[in-house]
């Protein structure tokens, strides 16, 4: 695959460090007053940070955006979260000629959860993750 074009490499990484932190974030609502509570966040399981990232580009593949035709590293996926990506949009384009976009999106959404929680993260197999510090 032949480079991308300075602009084109520069969005895909500010996309790529917005999901990032928007996997870290946390949409739980504030303790109740007189409950014990941490200063530091909760950060985001294998589990989590994999649904919401092959989710994400696995509709994008589906709804065909403009950076859904990057390349699983340029989006950030192990070799086996690329497995479940290409998995769900194969199973959410069935889905859209029986049942329509919408339900497609939901069917990826249940799927990629589901392979993800079975696959503990599904990030064993790329060569070059590095386990948390």
């Amino acid at each position: 695959m032949g480079t991308m074009p300075r602009t084109a490499r520069y969005a895909a990484h500010t996309l790529l460090a917005a999901l990032a932190l928007a996997g870290c974030s946390s949409s739980a609502p504030p303790p109740a007053a007189g409950s014990p509570s941490s200063s530091d966040p909760t950060p985001a399981s294998p589990v989590q940070v994999c649904t919401s990232l092959v989710s994400y580009w696995a509709r994008e593949t589906l709804l065909g955006t403009k950076w859904s035709g990057l390349d699983w590293e340029q989006k950030g996926l192990s070799n086996d979260q690329y497995a479940i990506h290409e998995d769900a949009v194969a199973a959410g384009r069935a889905e859209e000629r029986t049942a329509g976009r919408d339900k497609a999106l939901e069917l990826i959404d249940r799927f990629v959860a589901q392979r993800c929680a079975e696959q503990d993260g599904a990030t064993r197999s790329s060569g070059n993750r590095r386990p948390p510090m």
